[in-house]
Parts: structure tokens; C-alpha cells; sequence
């Protein structure tokens, strides 16, 4: 199952869920909302996955993982 890094209040974290949701494709979602200095986002865990900090990211049973939500929209709607 994939994982899903997403902030909930996030437009573009929304249309991903929404894909994800409509093509029922199962997935664990965690919750990133941006809160100061110390988000998720920016621990060395989360670096690692996605240098850039941004969700919503994707992580891959394999690990690779997919980040930007328009790409992940395409890939998910191919």
C-alpha cells in the first residue's frame, strides 16, 4: 500500500486524496500541516524521502516515492 504525505488543508494535497479516493486506490495517509519551524516536513526523516519539504508526496511500497501533485495526478491517471 502507498503512503500519502499530505496537508489537509492544501488544495493541491486535496486532489490527490480525491484521485487516490475515486480510482480506489488504498493508501495510509499522513497528515503534514505546516506549523512553524518544527513540521514534519522539515525532520531529516522526511528530507531524505523529499529534499525539497513539499507535500504531497508519495512513497512506493519499493520507496521510491513521486512528489509535486500534478505529477502524481498524471501518473495516478495514466
Amino acid at each position: 500500500m502507498i503512503t500519502l504525505f499530505s496537508m489537509p488543508s492544501s488544495g493541491n494535497s486535496y486532489k490527490v486524496r480525491l484521485l487516490l479516493a475515486h480510482l480506489g486506490i488504498p493508501y495510509t495517509h499522513v497528515a503534514a500541516e505546516y506549523d512553524g519551524d518544527a513540521t514534519l516536513t522539515r525532520t531529516p526523516e522526511f528530507l531524505q524521502k523529499n529534499p525539497t519539504g513539499k507535500v504531497p508526496l508519495v512513497v512506493f511500497d519499493s520507496g521510491a516515492t513521486l512528489s509535486e501533485s500534478n505529477a502524481i495526478l498524471h501518473y495516478f491517471g495514466e
